[in-house]
């Protein structure tokens, strides 16, 4: 309902000023956050977290990233590259932080919500990208296999079309398991949003379940409202409330060459 869209809107840009204002936002000036978060918060989190690269609304009680924001673009893939780190740490400006020894002898991945790959422009990024507010548990047939796929697809899409904005997430559901005794909340899903921002623009959403799984990448794709229903999420709220529904709406595979 436009409506409610826009109460939704007016009230999202009242809380990025309160925690702008209150210091719940941490890490880079304002600047940094209003670029990862200029289509709008996708919901309030416990903790907004923002740095070089991305922006993180996290849970406490899951343990991890509700969602990850970023702005991705062909500029920034195409800086010379650093090396990949592999240096997971807790993040310190967490409370109760979660340690890479909480993974240990679990049998799940230490899997990135917003992917290192994307990262490679600086070292302060990818930095930031092995902290653990910025990982969640994957099987590694999710992780190493069809998630990594679509992270590959959406940086051949920043690449072809320019600037786009990429929101990722878990998924959760009411009889979840918890990583042993950590109280780390593991999800039965993740899912990836993106916006094209390049003439004509388009969205398209995907929910991937975390388990192995041979099927092709377009067994996936959903439209952002159906990802909105699954989340509780209100992503892109910062649009105009009419291009905001035409988008979400509608998620044409042809569009995206899938």
């Amino acid at each position: 309902m436009p409506f409610l869209r826009s109460w939704r809107r007016v009230m999202f840009s009242l809380l990025f000023a309160t925690l702008m204002l209150s210091g719940v936002l941490r890490g880079l000036p304002p600047d940094d956050a209003s670029v990862n978060l200029s289509y709008g918060i996708p919901s309030p989190p416990d903790q907004l977290l923002s740095r070089r690269g991305f922006s993180i609304g996290y849970g406490k009680k899951e343990r991890q990233a509700i969602w990850v924001c970023y702005i991705l673009t062909a500029e920034t893939l195409e800086l010379p590259r650093v090396a990949r780190s592999n240096m997971f740490r807790p993040d310190p400006l967490v409370e109760n932080p979660v340690y890479p020894r909480d993974y240990r002898k679990t049998g799940y991945d230490k899997g990135h919500l917003a992917p290192a790959a994307d990262f490679t422009y600086s070292e302060e990024t990818m930095r930031n990208s092995f902290y653990m507010s910025n990982i969640s548990p994957q099987m590694p047939g999710c992780n190493r296999g069809i998630w990594k796929r679509l992270e590959q697809q959406v940086r051949n899409w920043a690449r072809k079309e320019g600037r786009i904005c990429v929101i990722t997430g878990p998924i959760f559901s009411a009889d979840d398991r918890f990583l042993k005794d950590t109280g780390i909340r593991i999800p039965q899903s993740f899912y990836k949003v993106v916006l094209d921002t390049t003439p004509p623009e388009k969205m398209i959403g995907f929910i991937i379940p975390n388990e192995t799984t041979k099927k092709r990448l377009g067994s996936f794709i959903v439209t952002v409202d159906e990802v909105e229903k699954r989340t509780g999420c209100d992503f892109f709220s910062g649009l105009p409330d009419e291009q905001e529904q035409k988008l979400e709406s509608s998620a044409d595979p042809a569009d995206w060459g899938l």
